[in-house]
């Protein structure tokens, strides 16, 4: 099965908003968080928000990307 391909901007469409649903990237994968009780209304913990390319976030989060293992795989992030 062929992963949808995502830029940016299309991404920042899926920010949980307005009944949108919750994506994440990361290292190159987008996610799809919206089930997550962690990403209310498209914002996690008040520090980070949906729509947008985590990658670089990772490093200080309290957790590990594990965590990301549970989510289904919808997409990729391209350029």
């Amino acid at each position: 099965m062929e992963l949808k391909q995502f830029t940016k901007e299309e991404l920042a469409r899926y920010n949980g908003q307005n009944g949108a649903p919750c994506y994440i990237a990361f290292e190159g994968k987008v996610y799809d968080v919206s089930d997550s009780t962690m990403w209310e209304d498209g914002n996690h913990q008040g520090v980070h928000d949906a729509g947008m390319d985590l990658t670089s976030d990772m490093d200080d989060a309290p957790h590990s990307a594990k965590v990301l293992y549970a989510f289904p795989i919808v997409g990729e992030l391209v350029d």
